[in-house]
């Protein structure tokens, strides 16, 4: 019943923050054709406008973009009109002619799914051994060493580490592509550049809860009743010191998924963060709106996953 409530809820939550995103780019200075390479004249501007119904109120943009809009026909009845949001149409790009915001989304959106996944599991298969060692080895120095090497790959961004690799392993010692997206060799640089900087977040919080999880009352019973030192941290340590991990993976994993611009502009990868970007910059309403509600949905099922991940690694966790 929980999970339904929540999927029920996922709803009216969609429409406020298909909203928010539509009214905040409408309300944003500039128009989608006012960077056009020759001035156009007022009334192919005014034909533009009306092509894109952008001479139309917000709230009858909105509705048509919705797919809610009725219009009447020249017979004198009334219609919906065709596609909108509730079909799966986010419309037409206003930047990138001839084509829609649901074919670029489409063409970007495989590349930055493959790059996130890979991102997520190379950060979790690095940051939870990483963290999980520097609490057990608390006062040595694999502990020093791996917070030390935590705290570095946060504090350098993306934007530093990205050409760092490309220098060293592309161009000096020729071990893997510069750039593109052809073949599995592509992908490591730039799963490297995007993942390093959640490993060392994954890292940190999975050492502050295994350290707040072996002081607790139960890893002290555990070990009065004979368990070795290997099932006390795996079997029953590990299982709850993960859960904060557990939940940062949520939205960090639709942050990977929905494509980082900066990763994918330094390697050139053909995904749907740069699509954003350059959306915005442009005021391509349809494409903006689209990759938002597309980024809110995902985060909003991924959080849902991880609602019922923790159910299913915390006993005292119950839903209704």
């Amino acid at each position: 019943m929980y999970f339904l409530k929540r999927l029920v809820f996922t709803i009216p939550l969609m429409l406020v923050i298909s909203f928010l995103a539509f009214g905040l780019m409408h309300l944003a200075p500039g128009g989608p054709f006012d960077k056009e390479r020759a001035p156009a004249s007022p009334e192919i501007k005014r034909a533009l406008e009306a092509k894109f119904h952008l001479n139309e109120p917000v709230w009858k943009q909105y509705l048509r973009y919705l797919g809610l809009l009725w219009e009447r026909t020249p017979e004198g009845n009334w219609r919906r009109v065709d596609g909108g949001l509730i079909a799966g149409d986010f419309g037409p790009s206003m930047r990138y002619r001839n084509h829609s915001a649901n074919d670029l989304i489409g063409q970007g959106l495989p590349a930055s799914l493959t790059l996130g996944a890979l991102s997520f599991c190379f950060a979790l298969g690095f940051g939870l051994p990483l963290g999980f060692v520097t609490a057990v080895r608390k006062g040595h120095w694999p502990e020093y060493a791996g917070s030390l090497l935590a705290l570095l790959v946060i504090c350098v961004p993306a934007l530093v580490i990205g050409p760092i690799l490309v220098i060293v392993f592309a161009i000096k010692w020729r071990w893997f592509p510069v750039a593109l997206w052809c073949s599995p060799w592509h992908a490591v640089l730039p799963t490297l550049t995007l993942g390093l900087y959640f490993v060392g977040r994954i890292a940190r919080l999975m050492r502050e809860g295994m350290l707040t999880i072996l002081h607790a009352e139960f890893i002290t019973s555990a070990r009065a009743k004979g368990l070795s030192e290997t099932a006390v941290l795996l079997k029953h340590g590990f299982r709850l010191a993960v859960l904060p991990v557990v939940s940062y993976s949520g939205p960090l994993l639709a942050d990977l998924l929905t494509g980082s611009f900066v990763v994918e502009n330094i390697f050139q990868i053909p995904g749907v963060g740069v699509f954003l970007v350059n959306s915005t910059l442009n005021r391509d309403y349809p494409m903006v709106v689209g990759l938002v509600v597309l980024y809110a949905a995902l985060l909003l099922l991924l959080n849902l996953v991880v609602d019922f991940a923790y159910g299913l690694l915390d006993p005292r966790v119950k839903y209704e």
